[in-house]
């Protein structure tokens, strides 16, 4: 029965290497090989190391990438940043009073968390935001579950929630929660720095 178990598994990921390989599917991590095994008692003279080894070794597979490990782990798309000019910057809030309460620029702020589907959905936009706001506008991003305090504060309840500061003060009537197109986003940024310019 075991016998049968492995020589099954090692047929399958046969099977599965020539369907990816014949795809255009190219970020699959191979799976460990598992060579068959001709006889159960070759395998109950195996150390339980040596069965370990035999049976979860990574493997790599060089038509995929050069060094490929069969357990690293896949890269998660986040929403953080490098801070950089016209980039978004990730902050805390112990570097949210120098940050955005003083800054001689107006602030947009955007309460995000890593487990959001809606704040993934609109970082591109908000990184192609920051790059073209960058002269006249600051854009940062909170991580809502790190940052209790001004999740509190700033009466968060909905991700991901953008809100305008300037001289220290949240801007009236700016605050926006929820998933937004770039078009949207951009006769956002646009109405509420042409209502700060005015006031």
């Amino acid at each position: 029965m075991l016998l049968s178990f492995f020589n099954s598994l090692s047929l399958a990921h046969s099977i599965m290497d020539i369907v990816i390989s014949n795809s255009t599917i190219f970020s699959r991590r191979p799976l460990p090989l598992v060579p068959p095994i001709t006889s159960i008692h070759r395998l109950n003279h195996l150390t339980t190391a040596s069965k370990n080894q035999l049976l979860f070794r990574p493997q790599t597979n060089p038509s995929l990438t050069s060094s490929t490990n069969a357990y690293a782990a896949v890269p998660r798309f986040t929403v953080s940043c490098a801070a950089a000019a016209g980039r978004i910057t990730e902050i805390n809030q112990t570097q949210f009073p120098n940050t955005v309460l003083k800054s001689d620029r107006p602030v947009l702020v955007e309460f995000v968390a890593n487990w959001c589907g809606p704040c993934r959905l609109i970082a591109p936009a908000m990184e192609s935001i920051a790059q073209e706001y960058g002269d006249r506008l600051v854009v940062v991003k909170i991580d809502h579950d790190a940052n209790p305090q001004l999740i509190e504060e700033y009466k968060v309840y909905g991700l991901p929630t953008m809100i305008l500061f300037k001289n220290g003060k949240e801007v009236v009537e700016s605050r926006r929660e929820g998933a937004i197109t770039k078009v949207k986003l951009k006769e956002y940024i646009d109405s509420l720095l042409e209502s700060i310019s005015v006031a």
